[in-house]
């Protein structure tokens, strides 16, 4: 599989979603969770999802409770919480697994085309989350894992993956990045 046009997946309402759908769109794909310290995230990605939908960005949220059990409610649950909370109106997915043998081909495929980008030297959690996965695996820098909550993906109107931001890259840091996407 070599774009994302080629992959299918359950919106938060159970209808399947082509993602061919979305041909010549650009599209950010994130890794969400309503109880995390990134949650506050969601505030920026609708920020940029009002400024840039009209040129052809569409935030795709997709729910995952595989980090510290911060995504623990129903598919209701989390929109009603993100609708409430942070006023998200970009599409929201099924809850779904981004690592493992459960992983979703959508996370499969991003993984495999862009591995992890490093934490942002300038977060104030990069070093609490350094630590931790050095812990428990000192080469994890070197795998493509999602490591936590609000991992995103830049993907062209083409259908590759542009770039990966890890959930120390706020959503405003991606506006330069988005906007060139956008002027293609």
């Amino acid at each position: 599989m070599n774009t994302i046009y080629d992959f299918t997946a359950l919106s938060n309402k159970g209808k399947e979603v082509n993602f061919a759908d979305y041909k010549g769109k650009v599209l950010l794909i994130v890794n969400t969770a309503s109880k995390c310290g990134f949650t506050p995230q969601y505030d920026g990605l609708e920020a940029l999802y009002q400024k840039y939908k009209d040129q052809g960005l569409v935030i795709i949220g997709f729910p995952c409770d595989q980090f510290g059990h911060q995504e623990p409610g129903t598919d209701e649950q989390i929109e009603e919480f993100c609708r409430l909370n942070h006023g998200v109106t970009f599409p929201l997915m099924s809850k779904i697994e981004v690592n493992g043998d459960g992983a979703h081909p959508i996370y499969q495929w991003q993984k495999s085309e862009a591995g992890f980008a490093g934490f942002n030297p300038e977060h104030k959690l990069t070093k609490i989350l350094d630590e931790m996965f050095t812990k428990a695996d000192p080469d994890y820098a070197s795998k493509p894992d999602i490591k936590w909550n609000f991992t995103k993906f830049l993907i062209s109107r083409e259908g590759k993956v542009i770039c990966r931001f890890e959930p120390t890259t706020e959503p405003k840091e991606m506006e330069e990045s988005i906007e060139k996407e956008l002027a293609k």
